[in-house]
C-alpha cells in the first residue's frame, strides 16, 4: 500500500512511489535504458552546448533545468533502482501520475526551451 498524506483536500497528497519506469511508469523494468539514456543525454548536452546557445542566461537557465532533473532521477535509479515520486494531485476527475522534484525540472526545462525555440525560430538571440 501506497503511504500518503492529504496535504489540500481532494487536489494534493504527498505519497511514497516506487517507479520503477519512466514518466507515467512507462518502460517498466528498464531502468537501465532509462539510465543509459540520461548518461547519453547529459554527455549530448555537454557536447553540443555551443549549438544549444548555453552561454545566454536563458539557455544557462533552461540547462540547468534539465541537468539537475535528469542528474537527480539518475541518481536515484542508480542508487535505488527505482525513482522517489512523492507529489501526487487530483486534477478535476483527472488523477496526475505521481512525480517529484526532478521531474518538475526537467519539465520546466524542456517548457522553456519550446518558449524560447518559438519565439526565436531562427535560433538567433533577441
Amino acid at each position: 500500500m501506497t503511504e500518503q498524506i492529504e496535504v489540500i483536500e481532494n487536489f494534493f497528497w504527498i505519497v511514497h512511489v516506487h517507479n520503477k519506469g519512466a514518466a507515467w511508469g512507462i518502460l517498466q523494468g528498464f531502468g537501465w535504458l532509462l539510465s543509459l539514456l540520461a548518461l547519453v543525454a547529459l554527455i549530448g548536452i555537454f557536447v553540443c552546448r555551443r549549438i544549444l546557445q548555453l552561454e545566454t542566461n536563458y539557455m544557462q537557465v533552461v540547462f540547468g533545468l534539465l541537468c539537475a532533473g535528469i542528474v537527480g532521477n539518475l541518481v536515484d535509479r542508480l542508487r535505488l533502482g527505482y525513482v522517489i515520486d512523492f507529489l501526487d494531485f487530483l486534477l478535476g476527475n483527472y488523477h496526475w501520475p505521481a512525480f517529484n522534484v526532478a521531474d518538475s525540472a526537467i519539465f520546466c526545462g524542456v517548457g522553456l526551451y519550446l518558449i524560447y525555440s518559438w519565439r526565436n525560430p531562427d535560433g538567433q538571440q533577441k
